[in-house]
């Protein structure tokens, strides 16, 4: 049984594909052990409690450090007994300390194709405003490894979504969160779990 520990921001929607994804079978082998924010009041702390799953709230800014803000993260996982990390609209820049402790078990989902639109400052709505604004016909998601750079992993999947003439940032998140993200990172996930997956010279085979 794969333990996987959810880290969030904001809403979780994806935590709830997530949990969908588990309750409907689609996901196998997995168990949802711990749900994580950076924010207090983030709504998707509710969505876990409200299917009995233990939450933590660990906030940056509150630490002496980035090193040591990574330490009580690893400390809360561990405990935890997590197998896998899943980064879920986590915006939070990741402390070496702990990127280097979950090495090979931290995924995450990111609303492009990578390698467009990525890297330091593109997250939330600014991935879609700027793939508008380069006028693109098509854009997605991706689901990769975490490694020591930003949105530089070993890539898993992706699905293309179609960007239309009268979008907006917000139509066009809502597309890709629906049509792609929320189908990919379940997928990943039970791969996952099922030993489907392997990391071979920096790229990511499927069994």
């Amino acid at each position: 049984m794969l333990r996987i520990a959810v880290c969030v921001s904001g809403g979780g929607t994806n935590l709830q594909a997530i949990l969908d994804g588990v309750d409907s079978g689609a996901i196998t082998n997995t168990e949802v052990c711990l749900v994580i924010s950076n924010k207090p009041g983030a709504y998707a702390l509710e969505r876990a409690a409200g299917k009995g799953i233990r939450t933590a709230v660990l906030v940056p800014k509150e630490y002496e450090s980035r090193e040591a803000f990574g330490n009580d993260l690893i400390r809360v996982l561990r405990e935890a007994n997590v197998d896998l990390v899943v980064l879920a609209g986590y915006l939070v820049i990741l402390p070496k300390n702990f990127v280097e402790a979950y090495a090979g078990r931290i995924i995450n989902i990111h609303p492009s194709l990578i390698p467009s639109h990525c890297g330091p400052g593109y997250y939330g709505l600014r991935v879609h405003e700027s793939v508008l604004a380069r006028g693109n016909k098509v854009t997605g998601a991706t689901v990769h490894y975490v490694d020591e750079g930003t949105d530089s992993g070993p890539i898993i999947s992706q699905k293309a979504v179609e960007v239309k003439q009268d979008d907006t940032p917000e139509t066009l998140q809502k597309r890709v969160m629906e049509q792609a993200e929320w189908v990919i990172l379940p997928e990943a996930i039970d791969m996952i779990a099922n030993g489907r997956i392997k990391i071979v010279d920096n790229l990511v085979r499927i069994d």
